[in-house]
């Protein structure tokens, strides 16, 4: 059921990409079905479109949003000959593509099937109480009934005094306190963690919750805030770097490009005057020119400058070694200066993963982003890590690590939900895409990884409370069992202990609704 949910949710999330493509036929353009495409068609994307098949790119390098299917969250540029998936955006041109996937067998659709497949790999967990309460209550019957029954055919005794004895052996050992020991405890689990911040889909779910001991984090937008932004600028030469910013910000003003919104999210912080550029240009694949007061500027990548010299290199070789995104600032043909982006990490995560540590869960986090970046925020929240991962690629590490160990996937995004499904338990964040929230077992309503801590306390206090109901119910029962078939208990005492074992139960298990 919650694969088909989630597969309705792909189908939504992917209603943007779109329903015909444009196949080039010699020198006429026509617009087919995605179903009609097959391997070695060429289509033409709009910039700004998805990409409705896997393809390769043919001409001039551009730059794709792939957020979606690896969780990078900047844009790639691609050359000629590489291959792009289905999904993917192109950011700054009109790009033609020779299609490589078959019908159906697209990044998208192998998606779907990866959440399939990893639905039928989780095992189901079985309540204690349900398999118990299959021998128990037919026990408890049949004992009743040949205490009634069999002393007085012995010749033991009249049948009242038997007949009274089995009544109440019945009443002892009516399930009412075992049966209502684990939902009340659990109901009130669940409602605990809800006022907490974590919306857990059902019992099962918060025991498997107790049971984790690691859990994997993806990257952008789990552990860092899914937004670049600015870490460093560079002068290399007299430019002041307020200035380098502000002309920055002038030439990538109106872009939509996730480095451009930084870049004059940065400058309006500091309340910079941004001057007014024209002559816009985007060179695909490698960055941004304008016009400025009749002096021309360009923001490109690091390969696209060939005047940096022995010292800029080896800057720049620094700044990308911790996982930056280095743009530089030319104007004309001289170097500016170099402006340093990276995603930041959530404020609460270092303390987060400390928490969890200390709870005895291990962290290890699973991305689709770069290694260098990835090393150098695993190495911020000293933490292992796997980088450079496809959808496939996070299950099968999810299947690895879970092999030996309840595991948790914490994730956000389209390329999670498989990882998630394959997990003991998955976890999606507050801004989830639809996919995450429909795959997850837990759904955080607020993005704050401090909450998971928090929900693993609470998770494990629910399943020590369902033990002590048991142990409450089972001992009762077994106690005032004996002390009937010894007759020193009577009706009404049974009563009173029947009442009252679901009394305690349930007071026990209100007191999960006391923790914040």
């Amino acid at each position: 059921y919650t694969a088909a949910r989630a597969r309705r949710g792909v189908t939504a999330l992917m209603a943007l990409r779109p329903d015909t493509a444009t196949r080039i036929v010699g020198t006429q353009r026509e617009n087919v079905r995605l179903d009609v495409l097959q391997p070695g068609d060429v289509i033409e994307v709009a910039a700004g479109g998805r990409l409705p098949a896997d393809g390769e790119l043919l001409h001039a390098s551009a730059s794709f949003d792939e957020s979606a299917l690896t969780g990078e969250s900047l844009p790639v540029a691609r050359e000629p000959g590489e291959q792009i998936m289905a999904g993917a955006t192109s950011l700054d041109r009109l790009v033609t593509l020779k299609v490589v996937s078959q019908p159906g067998q697209s990044a998208i659709d192998r998606i779907l099937q990866l959440i399939e497949e990893a639905e039928s790999h989780r095992a189901p967990v079985e309540r204690f109480i349900d398999r118990f309460s299959r021998i128990y209550t037919p026990a408890i019957m049949l004992l009743a009934l040949l205490v009634m029954v069999l002393p007085p055919l012995l010749g033991v005794g009249a049948w009242l005094p038997w007949i009274y004895k089995g009544l109440t052996l019945l009443l002892i050992g009516c399930p009412c306190a075992l049966v209502i020991s684990t939902p009340a405890a659990i109901t009130s689990g669940l409602a605990a963690a809800a006022r907490q911040g974590a919306l857990i889909k059902g019992g099962a779910a918060l025991e498997r919750l107790s049971r984790v001991s690691m859990m994997a984090f993806d990257k952008t937008g789990t552990l860092t805030a899914g937004k670049p932004q600015i870490t460093h600028i560079q002068s290399f030469g007299g430019t002041a770097e307020n200035s380098l910013l502000s002309i920055a910000a002038a030439v990538e003003q109106g872009s939509t490009h996730p480095l451009a919104r930084a870049i004059v999210t940065a400058a309006e912080r500091r309340q910079l005057a941004i001057p007014s550029a024209s002559q816009q240009q985007t060179l695909a694949g490698s960055g941004i020119r304008a016009d400025i007061d009749g002096m021309t500027y360009q923001l490109l990548t690091p390969r696209e400058a060939r005047q940096l010299n022995a010292t800029q290199q080896q800057l720049i070789a620094e700044l990308e070694a911790q996982g930056q995104t280095v743009v530089l600032l030319l104007q004309d043909q001289q170097v500016l200066g170099a402006l340093a982006l990276r995603d930041q990490l959530r404020e609460e995560a270092i303390s987060a993963l400390s928490q969890l540590q200390k709870l005895g869960v291990n962290s290890v986090m699973l991305t689709g982003d770069n290694p260098r970046a990835a090393a150098a925020i695993a190495a911020e929240l000293q933490i292992d890590y796997r980088a450079g991962l496809l959808p496939a690629d996070k299950v099968e590490a999810v299947r690895q690590l879970g092999a030996q160990q309840s595991l948790a996937m914490v994730g956000d995004g389209i390329n999670d939900a498989p990882a998630m499904k394959a997990a003991t338990i998955g976890i999606a964040m507050g801004s989830g895409t639809d996919v995450a929230l429909e795959a997850a077992d837990v759904a955080l309503t607020q993005n704050q990884l401090a909450i998971l801590p928090r929900t693993i306390v609470l998770a494990r206090r629910t399943r020590a409370i369902i033990r002590q109901n048991v142990a409450l119910a089972l001992g009762l029962k077994a106690i005032f069992l004996v002390t009937t078939l010894l007759g020193f208990t009577g009706l009404w005492l049974a009563v009173l202990a029947d009442s009252g074992a679901t009394a305690l139960v349930t007071a026990n298990a209100l007191r999960l609704l006391r923790q914040r």
